[in-house]
């Protein structure tokens, strides 16, 4: 196809369209925000080249002079809507854990908005321009955290996978609820029943312990947060380098 190239290479590498002649008619801008607006609608299955190009107005096979590969495509998405951090420099040099807080908040929050990123990020995204200002962002943060810089980069990647968990666990649980002949409340009570009808004979005696003692079933808000804090406070309590 135009523009796939013979060997690996990073998309933000290349010149915004491949070849000589006119002026580029659309840009990687407009091209995610498409993409994007696909997503967000349908889902990440119904992104195709097809569909954004008939999102712009342009032939399907223009659109590989801007971009080669589909995941090329992800890539631009993921870069777009990691631009919606709102990235205050108040935070930078200043309570690390406070900062660290609302960034973990942010994320999940974008998560939420675009659930289709659950599906398409990956490490390799970190080189994108926006996912760079935003490591940038968070290590100015955590000037104040007096641990080495690696072990702040695995600071950043705990909270982001924590967010991506918690996504990724409302997602799964909302599709599978749409999908059942009940109520989730209905299917919540039998299964609770036979939980306890089977904790009742003493064959699992911790995990008896561990249920009546457990706090019930909460706001998502609540756990995501208390599981936020906890990963905050553990490096509160790292050794000094």
């Amino acid at each position: 196809m135009a523009g796939r190239a013979a060997e690996p290479e990073v998309i933000w590498a290349r010149p915004e369209r491949a070849g000589r002649g006119p002026r580029p008619a659309y840009s990687r801008a407009d091209i995610a925000a498409a993409a994007v607006r696909i997503a967000d609608a349908d889902g990440i299955d119904a992104v195709s080249m097809r569909r954004v190009a008939g999102e712009l107005g342009c032939g399907t096979m223009s659109l590989y002079n801007y971009v080669p590969r589909k995941e090329d495509l992800y890539e631009l998405m993921v870069d777009a809507v990691s631009g919606e951090y709102e990235l205050s420099e108040a935070a930078v040099g200043g309570d690390w854990y406070a900062g660290m807080l609302g960034l973990g908040r942010q994320t999940r929050d974008i998560l939420r908005r675009h659930p289709w990123l659950t599906r398409v990020m990956s490490t390799g995204h970190a080189f994108s321009p926006n996912a760079l200002r935003y490591l940038e962002h968070c290590l100015g943060v955590l000037d104040g955290l007096a641990a080495p810089q690696g072990t702040k980069m695995e600071l950043i990647a705990m909270v982001n996978g924590t967010a991506m968990t918690a996504v990724a666990h409302e997602i799964a649980m909302a599709e599978r609820a749409r999908g059942l002949p009940w109520s989730e409340e209905q299917e919540q009570r039998v299964r609770s029943a036979y939980l306890h009808g089977q904790l009742a004979d003493g064959a699992y005696p911790r995990l008896a312990r561990a249920v009546a003692e457990g706090p019930a079933p909460g706001d998502p808000d609540e756990s995501y947060e208390r599981a936020l804090r906890r990963l905050l406070d553990s490096f509160r309590r790292e050794p000094a380098p």
